[in-house]
């Protein structure tokens, strides 16, 4: 089934006030999991019967049960050590509204020891989420290039000899998992927040290239890293998500797709785009070009970082504006991120987190058709 919505969001959604309690209740051993799982399922009950209020044709389970939007992958895997909530924050984040803040790298962090899989990433999500639904169900997953760093040369030899020996457990652990989503009906996949973007920056990247990847290598190579899990998910409509950091409503860098469109749109097989677009940080449209002709973009013209509301002109006025160099009817929208990439959430009310849907949906209606 080939998704043509023309307003979705990207996936996660603020986890509930009772949700959090319950998680840091579990952890700390006051509840059992039968009880946590509760509070999960309300949670994503909750969140689905929002998604369908405010009209959304593509719905999913807000990443409730999950830590971070990656951390999946270690939760379902043994063979990493220093993969607590740190592990997917680290780095430099800024934020004019909220301040800056740095997280640290945790000095431990690494695979020191073959991956071996306990369980699904995201099977038991998707199976419970179609049961609370009749829409467009869509799970997403992490892009396999955003573990490339858990490869250190000094930690990681006994367990791999060389990164490309630990990313094709990693591709091979995804391409598992994307096989049996569609196995179980899942026909919207979407693979988030590939490091791509973060090559504009030039301390991100130095970090990839004191590790051997100068920017050319390193796109060239993950990007078939994610083809491969693409070509495993078919024949199920693949999303492909690209943003610049979005963590307790702070980011990471700055700067256009530009330097790096080119490549990524086009050899990317993925069948829609989900692009950042919210504010200036985000470069002209101009990189649009580099689209193929038989993928959507679904512009982030929301952001997920305040509670101000984008007014309908705004929405239309920058419609227009990419329409000046892609065509409107492959065009479609959608906030610039998640609204809770972890378990914290970025500096939002839910109140906003809905309204923002609703102004999508009515702009989605009003402009694109």
């Amino acid at each position: 089934m080939t998704v043509t919505a023309r307003v979705e969001h990207v996936g996660s959604l603020l986890r509930p006030g009772y949700l959090r309690a319950a998680r840091t209740a579990y952890a700390d051993g006051e509840i059992s999991a039968p009880e946590f799982k509760a509070a999960e399922d309300r949670a994503v009950r909750e969140v689905v019967a929002m998604q369908e209020r405010v009209g959304l044709p593509v719905v999913n389970d807000g990443e409730m049960r999950r830590e971070s939007f990656q951390s999946e992958l270690a939760a379902a895997c043994d063979g990493f050590s220093g993969v607590g909530i740190d592990a997917w924050l680290w780095g430099a984040w800024r934020s004019a509204v909220v301040g800056d803040a740095t997280i640290e790298r945790p000095a431990d962090l690494a695979v020191i020891a073959p991956l071996r899989k306990r369980r699904n990433l995201a099977a038991e999500e998707f199976t419970f989420l179609r049961a609370c639904t009749q829409r467009q169900g869509k799970v997403t997953l992490p892009s396999p290039t955003l573990f490339a760093n858990l490869w250190s040369p000094e930690m990681s030899r006994g367990a791999y000899r060389d990164l490309d020996a630990f990313m094709a457990d990693v591709v091979e652990v995804m391409r598992d998992e994307v096989r049996e989503l569609v196995r179980l009906g899942c026909s919207y996949i979407q693979l988030d927040a590939p490091h791509y973007p973060l090559l504009i920056d030039q301390e991100w990247r130095s970090f990839y290239e004191a590790r051997g990847w100068p920017l050319d290598r390193w796109l060239s190579y993950g990007i078939e890293l994610d083809n491969a899990v693409i070509e495993a998910g078919r024949p199920a409509t693949f999303g492909f998500h690209l943003c610049r950091g979005n963590q307790l409503s702070r980011w990471l860098v700055s700067g256009g797709y530009d330097p790096i469109a080119g490549p990524i749109f086009g050899r990317i097989q993925a069948d829609r785009l989900l692009l950042e677009y919210d504010d200036e940080r985000s470069g002209s449209f101009d990189p649009l070009r580099s689209v193929p002709e038989d993928k959507m973009v679904v512009l982030g013209l929301v952001t997920t970082k305040t509670s101000e509301l984008e007014p309908m002109t705004q929405i239309r006025a920058r419609l227009d504006q990419a329409s000046a160099v892609i065509d409107k009817e492959r065009l479609a929208i959608s906030p610039q991120c998640g609204f809770a990439t972890s378990v914290e959430g970025n500096a939002i009310t839910e109140e906003a987190e809905r309204a923002k849907l609703e102004q999508l949906v009515r702009a989605a209606a009003q402009f694109l058709g």
